[in-house]
Order: C-alpha cells, then structure tokens, then sequence
C-alpha cells in the first residue's frame, strides 16, 4: 500500500474502521485516500512558526487552535479570523514626534502594518504539514522629523473657540480629557487623522464621566458626553485652516456651541471625523481648555509662510 505523502485527517472524516483493535484513520494525499492501521489521529499536530522579517525572531502558533489539520482544506473565513487576530497585535498608527508649549519634544515612532489580506493569500497556498510562514509586515516611518519640529507653531493658520457650562462637572471634564488628547499632534503633508483613533474609547477607566449625548434626536445620559464639541471645534478650525475633511457626521438635532450643520458628531465604534493635511508642510494641532471661561479653543499652526 502507498503510503508516502499521507497526510491524517484526524478522525474529522467519517468511516474510521477498526483494524485488530486499533481505530484505522482515512487520509488524503493528491486526492488518493489510504487506509493506515499505525496512523493514530491523536499523533498529528499543525504547528507553525510566524516569521517576523524585521528581527528575524519567531513565534510558534498551533493551526489547530483555529481549526486546521494536515489534510482538512484550509477554509478563508478561518483565515481571516486568524489574520485579524494576528493584526491587531502587532498594528500600531504612525505617530510623528511632537512639541509642547515649552519647546520639549517627545518622540514619534513608524507605523507597523501585518497585511491580513498577503496573510491569507499566503496562508491559502501553505502546503499542508508546513512549518513556516513569514508575515507581511509594513514599516513605515514618521513624515516628519524632530528637526521640523523647530518652528513649527510660529504662524497661526486658523483658531475656532467654542463655549460650554462649565458647572456641568461630567460634561466640562470629558471636554477637557479629549481636548487633552489632540493636544500637540503634528500632521506631516498628506498624514491622515482620526479622531476615534487619536482619542481612544471613553470608559470611566480612562477618566470619561457621565453627560448628556445626543442618540436618535434624545439627548441620553452617556459617558463621554460632550466630546462631540471637541471634535466640532476642531472641524471648524481644520476647515478654516484649508485641511481636507474626509469623513464627517453631524448631529441628528441642533446643538449650541457651533452653527447650524458646522458640527462633527462622533461615537466610539460608530460615526468618526477624520481629516488630511493636503498642504506641503506640517501643521501642529493647539488646545485650550478654561473651566473658569467655559471656553475650549482648537488653533491649526505650521511654520512662517
């Protein structure tokens, strides 16, 4: 009987016979199937080693986890599951490096990329029993170096100042914790940014407290009430500041602080505003938060024109 190339199925096929008290295992090889009495499903095990071509280290994974055995055919849904799972730990957004006020400035680092959709093609063609794949994995480095950092906020190309109750204590501390979180990003020429990204979730964890949020046309009790003002006065100065809106949401009723459709509505995992800065120089983004004026200003600056 031919038995080079047999590849176990792991008792996932049906038909196991017995054979002098041993359960006989059917496996594929090229499209034969074979019948072996010391094949014993128990004994086949799928791991494989991921690559990483940046430092050449490794890190073993078992395909079985995730439902694959040598001769079961590789199914893309599990694929992706598996890729996506992989993405998202080794993602990271690029970040350029940034400037305060005081003229200190903190380093950025590349953005690291694991394309999920190679991983799959790749994954797809892996012969079965393999016991390596390298993952496709993209660096790419800050747009902008901390030498252009220097003078970056000489010239003002747009400022908006909105205003809210700052006896509202949940309200005027989630205004303050995402104004926070914009606060010195530097946007190189052609850099995209996400608020929802830049910002992260709101939780009590995080700091964010209960207000009132705008859901369905009813104002709701939500933690993280108020951001959406953070978000719209950083709209209207972007907008001012010739930066190109890509993905903007307003409120589903009028809000106070700004105009009439001038507002960008945000929500963790739902709407989001982006922009990119389409000018050939880098910009830094400014806030400023009074609790004593009830007052938050958003300023675009870049270096003298």
């Amino acid at each position: 009987m031919k038995t080079s190339g047999v590849i176990l199925l792991l008792g996932l096929l049906t038909g196991c016979a017995q054979f002098q008290g041993k359960e006989v295992v059917q496996a594929y090889s090229h499209g034969e199937v074979y019948s072996e009495s010391n094949l014993v499903k128990s004994a086949v095990l799928w791991e494989i080693d991921l690559l990483d071509k940046r430092d050449g280290s490794a890190r073993t994974i078992s395909l079985n986890d995730f439902g694959f055995f040598p001769g079961k055919p590789l199914e893309q849904e599990a694929l992706e599951l598996l890729a996506g799972q992989l993405a998202a730990e080794v993602d990271r957004p690029m970040l350029n490096p940034s400037i305060n006020t005081q003229g200190e400035i903190t380093p950025g680092h590349e953005r690291i990329i694991l394309s999920e959709s190679e991983l799959v093609e790749e994954l797809m063609k892996l012969p079965p029993g393999a016991k390596e794949i390298t993952l496709p994995i993209y660096v790419t480095a800050p747009t902008v170096t901390e030498e252009q950092l220097i003078g970056i906020d000489s010239h003002i190309l747009a400022e908006f100042r909105t205003y809210y109750n700052s006896g509202v204590q949940g309200r005027s501390k989630n205004i303050e914790l995402s104004a926070a979180a914009i606060q010195d990003i530097v946007l190189g020429p052609g850099d995209d940014f996400s608020f929802n990204r830049t910002v992260g979730e709101r939780t009590r964890e995080r700091g964010y407290q209960e207000a009132k949020e705008i859901v369905n046309k009813e104002f709701i009790m939500g933690i993280g009430g108020g951001i959406c003002q953070t978000s719209s006065t950083l709209f209207n100065a972007i907008d001012a500041a010739g930066l190109e809106v890509i993905e903007r949401f307003t409120h589903s009723r009028e809000i106070g602080y700004v105009q009439s459709g001038r507002d960008a509505t945000v929500s963790w995992g739902g709407p989001d505003f982006r922009f990119r800065n389409p000018l050939p120089h880098p910009v830094i983004i400014r806030t400023q938060v009074s609790h004593q004026r009830g007052e938050l200003t958003v300023t675009v600056l870049t270096h003298s024109l």
